[in-house]
């Protein structure tokens, strides 16, 4: 018999089940507003990444962080849309337990950089604004390479232990059921037959860490320069400050609102609620983010205009 108490052996299931929706007349719809959706935010980040590719004027540290957060953008969407729609537009429930696997790392990763960076944004207009005369001093290319690649070294780690954990479960089912949209680690883990709590470890310690953080980070930088921006006298100035300001704080309301409405009201919400909140999370940020660069960054703007003048995008165009 299998000692599942212990892990001694260790018996994976053949497939996980993903349930998705129930009940919901019509769903095909939002799976199709999903994929144009998903077209638009792979169009548009990919765009976005070439124009700071090819204008050496947005060779900055800050478009850094902006090339980074497009990548998680496209990394994302294409790891939650296209499975999305094949689970269940094209009724494929049952996931192998390898290919799962892989869902969950690849849906986590990207979710985790982009919040990351979102905070790595903040901490870029919290010294533009709070400390200018040193902005250039602190924020430079290097620094945000280095700071970049710390977010990702945190988080292929969590991701890497997250994954490595469940792989270490055992279940007590041929087939599990995942009461999610995706191979959710929540669902998955509290399925096993088996010693999860290491995996309930990391389930409680990676909202902190990947979430939890980012947002006590950037409710701070954003305190410290609303404070700083009272104390400027000259209205152009605090408006030109305010402006630099606009474009992340509405990527930032987007991303975390529905995560956080979603985790704060879990007692209370339906599983298909939770599932459309999380589902828009992971698809409309991707898709706002290059048109929100493109609408309120100013230099952007610029620089977009004059590839377009050059013929370097769409070359096409007369």
């Amino acid at each position: 018999m299998n000692d599942f108490a212990e892990n001694r052996n260790i018996s994976i299931p053949s497939y996980f089940y993903i349930s998705g929706f129930s009940g919901i007349p019509h769903i095909r719809y939002y799976y199709i507003f999903l994929f144009f959706v998903y077209i638009i935010s792979f169009l548009g980040n990919s765009c976005l990444m070439l124009v700071i590719i090819i204008d050496r004027n947005l060779h900055t540290a800050k478009y850094i962080a902006v090339f980074n957060l497009s990548l998680s953008d496209i990394c994302e969407s294409t790891a939650v849309i296209p499975q999305l729609l094949d689970t269940f537009l094209f009724r494929n429930q049952l996931i192998p337990y390898g290919l799962c696997l892989y869902n969950m790392f690849s849906v986590f990763v990207s979710i985790s950089t982009q919040s990351l960076t979102l905070a790595v944004l903040s901490f870029d207009r919290l010294v533009a604004i709070c400390l200018p005369l040193r902005y250039h001093m602190i924020v430079t290319f290097r620094s945000m390479l280095v700071i970049i690649g710390l977010t990702w070294a945190l988080t292929l780690l969590m991701v890497m232990a997250a994954t490595i954990f469940i792989s270490r479960l055992s279940f007590c089912k041929v087939i599990v059921t995942v009461n999610s949209f995706y191979c959710d680690h929540g669902p998955i883990y509290r399925s096993a037959c088996s010693n999860n709590f290491p995996s309930s470890v990391i389930g409680s310690l990676y909202p902190i860490v990947i979430l939890g953080f980012p947002v006590f980070f950037i409710i701070f930088s954003y305190t410290c320069i609303a404070v700083t921006l009272f104390r400027i006298t000259t209205p152009q100035d605090r408006q030109r400050a305010t402006k630099t300001c606009t474009a992340h704080l509405i990527l930032v309301a987007v991303f975390y609102l529905p995560i956080t409405i979603t985790y704060s009201l879990a007692s209370i919400i339906n599983t298909n609620t939770r599932i459309i909140n999380l589902s828009l999370t992971s698809a409309l940020p991707p898709m706002l983010n290059p048109i929100i660069y493109t609408f309120k960054t100013e230099e952007f703007m610029v620089s977009v205009k004059k590839l377009l003048k050059r013929r370097i995008i769409f070359p096409f165009l007369k």
